[in-house]
């Protein structure tokens, strides 16, 4: 077993360029800090200081402030907050002398500047504190040097250098010298015990602007001479544009122009340089070009255009029909193999077997998909919300011709991403849009746009197999059946890998034009709710507490040499336990049903108990305690709402989130339809965290996955009915109830 951690190897050429490689794709970099003088009253506006110039990372004012530049996009998962604090802790300095600014794309200082999989604070963690006591060492040494003493007889804390007769430098005193200075090999990190930064709570930085509505967001972004592109997609999924008629929309006043796009992306396709970003369809659209927001869109509205079908438009039943054909086959994929399954299921007294499907989601992300692009002779300038931006600026690159140095890209907040802008295919619309226009663009796609011709979490099926001998869980066969998939690395070696002798996980694939990727906690989002809904029934079957069929389980993989397996057994069993005991498990008062779920993913183990009521029929959720092992918390107020975020998320959309197609056409476009959870139906969470002093985890993403098979198995306790499909509320109504 392995709870695998980065390491880094720090050096002058690191202190300049420190990133850190993550699995799954994502990588961190940084700006570092400027520093303190002593006894500086706060000014007013930190922001219109007179900073100077540490290096190529740090900035620091004449007035003790400092500035820390964030390279990774921030979506909500608070970042720009949490990695700064990194920093600020081992550069022992103030935090709230501690200015932070989004830094934009530069692959020169920095790698992969890139958003998703929960691993930000994973694989900075070491490589960023290393930056700070970097960066103190060398204030020290130049302190030292001034004073004419040895570097050894000094101390600095909150951005006060002490020599050993008392006397003081501030960082900002002693800053152009350091900055000349060799950068020191190796540093000491501070114990957790010395942290003064790290563990406590710190409001995200962008509040002040978010409450006060000062530009922040992709949608905010305006410059000089811009124009406003809006742009219309096939509105069914195989299908082409055969012709348009644009008069009427030319005649909306502000509208400039209706022109096609597409070609670009063809040609960009054919050559093979196509990538898992590249989530666009190689059909003309038609885009109208416009003064404002409102008239691109009312004229893009007044388009009459004509659509052809290239390819077999599919229904919801279809994907149902096809996904159970894959479940049914003996050719699908074996993916890991423990033992001997199929021996284990001939020797057992009884097997117990069940299906769970879950349906196509969009992400729905508060702020619908934007990207501003200029393309002139000598650059292309990006501005925009998107988690992928050197992707984004290779694309541009390689799509238009450009060398990549002369490709600018600065990432704005976003309004939400949940892994949807992890795809730039509103970036290279706007970028194909200004470049067939020769003037600055923004591209502005409406709810509407996003929820029928975006990108959407996959319909998938499982079907879970277990066989049972003298009252043993003996063999365990998860097959999966699922819409274009192609992150199979997540599912076979997580629970209950290694608790189980005889475990087998195989996966199919049905090839689908409706563009699909990664959303919230990829796949296991629905994974865990079935498999831990499943473990439910299997205590059932067993007569086992289901809290302790889980961590009897867990005993048997504990110790184990299997590198594969990257879940702890111990962590785990800690987890459940704290929210077991924070939850009150098997003491809810009458009339209170409590179900409970545990799940291991992006590295962090969380565990919740969902408490649940029932009225005029129905269930609602009135509580969740959930327990998390995520290493060291760096922001407490931040973590937490992470946690209570995903929670949230995981309850809402297994309970009311359902997207089905008709002859390749959304059965959705806005909110007046598609069901979300509601601020009435949203129960009180209540988070503990592990305490522990080991590397931080991923926390953006596990608090969602354990939700669902909470909810699950309160609403067997409460009304007798197990749930095989989402949304649970949908299935609940129907009159056939729940079959297996």
């Amino acid at each position: 077993m392995s709870t695998k951690e980065n390491k880094f190897t720090f050096s002058r050429r690191n202190f300049l360029k420190t990133s850190a490689l993550a699995s799954g794709g994502i990588m961190i970099g940084f700006n570092l800090l400027s520093a303190c003088k002593p006894n500086v009253t706060p000014s007013v506006d930190i922001e219109n200081l007179n900073f100077n110039d540490f290096n190529a990372f740090i900035k620091i004012s004449n007035e003790g402030y400092v500035t820390i530049f964030s390279p990774n996009p921030e979506i909500g998962q608070g970042v720009k907050t949490s990695m700064p604090m990194l920093i600020a802790e081992e550069l022992d300095v103030e935090w709230n002398k501690v200015h932070v600014a989004q830094a934009p794309l530069d692959t020169k200082n920095y790698q992969r500047q890139l958003a998703g999989g929960s691993q930000s604070i994973r694989f900075g963690w070491e490589a960023l504190r290393q930056t700070g006591a970097t960066t103190k060492q060398m204030l020290v040494n130049a302190a030292a040097v001034k004073w004419n003493v040895d570097a050894a007889t000094c101390s600095a804390s909150k951005g006060i250098i002490t020599n050993a007769k008392g006397e003081t430098l501030g960082y900002g005193d002693v800053v152009n010298e350091a900055a000349l200075l060799e950068v020191p090999e190796n540093v000491t990190l501070k114990k957790p015990s010395e942290f003064t930064i790290i563990g406590t709570n710190a409001i995200n930085v962008d509040l002040p602007k978010i409450v006060t509505g000062k530009p922040l967001f992709g949608l905010d972004y305006v410059a000089e001479g811009m124009l406003y592109a809006s742009v219309l997609r096939p509105p069914v999924f195989g299908q082409e544009l055969v012709s348009f008629d644009a008069s009427e929309a030319k005649k909306v006043n502000g509208v400039i122009d209706v022109i096609t796009i597409g070609d670009k992306v063809r040609k960009f396709k054919e050559a093979g340089k196509s990538n898992w970003t590249f989530k666009m369809s190689s059909t003309d659209k038609v885009v109208v070009i416009a003064k404002n927001t409102w008239s691109t869109i009312k004229g893009k509205k007044a388009l009459n255009a004509k659509w052809k079908n290239v390819a077999k438009l599919e229904s919801t039943e279809t994907h149902d029909k096809e996904l159970t054909k894959i479940l049914d086959s003996k050719d699908i994929t074996v993916r890991r193999e423990d033992g001997n399954v199929e021996k284990a299921f001939a020797q057992a007294d009884k097997i117990v077997e069940k299906t769970y499907h879950s349906p196509f989601l969009p992400h729905n992300c508060l702020e619908p998909m934007n990207f501003y692009a200029n393309v002139t002779p000598e650059k292309v300038h990006l501005v925009g919300p998107v988690q992928t931006a050197e992707f984004a600026a290779i694309v541009a690159s390689e799509m238009l011709g450009y060398d990549l140095d002369k490709v600018h890209v600065e990432m704005t907040r976003m309004g939400g991403g949940f892994g949807r802008r992890l795809y730039g295919d509103f970036a290279y619309e706007a970028l194909e849009i200004s470049n067939a226009i020769k003037k600055p663009v923004k591209m502005i796609s409406t709810r509407e746009d996003d929820m029928t011709t975006g990108v959407y979490r996959p319909a998938i099926k499982y079907r879970i197999a277990a066989s049972i001998k003298d009252n043993k869980i003996t063999g365990y066969h998860l097959k999966e059946a699922a819409i274009n998939s192609n992150m199979y690395g997540l599912i076979p070696n997580f629970f209950p890998a290694g608790c189980i002798p005889n475990y087998k996980v195989s996966t199919g694939n049905y090839k689908s034009d409706i563009t699909t990727g990664a959303w919230r906690a990829p796949y296991t989002n629905f994974l865990a709710f079935a498999e831990q809904s499943f473990f439910d029934e299997l205590a059932q079957e067993l007569n086992i507490d289901a809290v302790q069929l889980r961590i009897d389980l867990l005993q048997n993989v504990k110790g184990t040499k299997d590198e594969k397996i990257e879940y702890s057994g111990q962590r785990m069993e800690d987890t459940i336990k704290l929210a077991a005991e924070k939850g009150g498990w098997g003491k809810a008062k009458e009339g209170v049903y409590q179900g409970f779920s545990a799940y291991y993913s992006h590295n962090t183990h969380v565990a919740e108990l969902a408490e649940v009521v029932i009225k005029d029929g129905l269930p609602v959720v009135t509580k969740v305690v959930a327990a998390v092992d995520c290493g060291i918390v760096v922001n407490p107020t931040g973590a937490k709402n992470q946690v209570e975020g995903g929670v949230l998320d995981g309850i809402g959309h297994a309970m009311y989130g359902d997207l089905t197609f008709k002859d390749g056409k959304p059965s959705n476009k806005n909110f007046d339809t598609y069901r979300l959870i509601r601020m009435n139906e949203t129960p009180k969470v209540e988070v503990h965290f592990v305490e522990n002093e080991l590397s931080p985890t991923g926390l953006g993403e596990p608090g969602l996955p354990p939700a669902g098979g909470a909810v699950a198995n309160a609403i067997h306790k409460a009304l007798g009915k197990r749930m095989y499909k989402q949304p649970f509320i949908a299935e609940l109504k129907k009159e056939e109830n729940i079959v297996g």
